[in-house]
């Protein structure tokens, strides 16, 4: 079965594409000649995701899902939130973002933060939403250099080693991406034995 993912970030689609296995033929925006930076202007995690997928399934009349992730942190009220990707700049560089990251919890006791994805499924003119969510400690410094995006400085509850420390294999299994993804998957599977 093809499926659209909305994203061209090669990084994620490989992620995602371990987690859902064979079974599915994962393409990107590329793939399928979207060229179009689809804008994402909702105010919640729930809005980018589904702006994304409904662009590309009305569009290309494809069966597409995407994804939204906020990196929210207690101390600082949920940020950086929606912003998560561009929340040093609009040039949307990891480093820029840890190191804001890491300079606004300067002596700060509560490192408290998660990450919650969410995704939007567009499947035969019908959505379905998908929660992930890992609650865990953002680390003083950098560990690791497997992962992407805030993976360095988060260590997720329950571990001692940071996301980039961490196998993808590993990651997978308790990420708030593989938890949204995991509950795709099982939809999926089910939703294609009833039609």
């Amino acid at each position: 079965m093809k499926l659209v993912f909305a994203t061209n970030n090669r990084n994620k689609l490989k992620e995602l594409q371990s987690i859902l296995g064979d079974t599915i033929d994962l393409v990107s925006l590329k793939d399928i000649g979207c060229n179009v930076d689809i804008p994402e202007t909702g105010s919640t995690l729930e809005e980018n995701a589904s702006i994304k997928a409904a662009y590309v399934y009305k569009h290309y009349s494809l069966n597409c899902f995407a994804d939204d992730t906020g990196f929210e942190i207690d101390s600082l009220n949920g940020e950086p939130g929606i912003y998560s990707a561009r929340y040093a700049g609009e040039d949307k560089d990891s480093n820029d973002n840890m190191e804001k990251v890491l300079q606004k919890l300067e002596g700060q006791k509560n490192r408290k933060a998660q990450f919650r994805t969410i995704i939007s499924l567009w499947l035969d003119g019908k959505e379905k939403l998908f929660e992930g969510l890992v609650r865990g400690t953002i680390l003083t410094k950098k560990q690791g250099d497997s992962g992407f995006g805030y993976d360095p400085i988060f260590i997720p509850e329950g571990f001692d080693c940071s996301f980039a420390e961490m196998s993808l294999r590993k990651k997978n299994s308790i990420s708030h991406r593989g938890i949204a993804v995991q509950k795709l998957a099982a939809f999926l599977k089910k939703y294609y034995k009833t039609v």
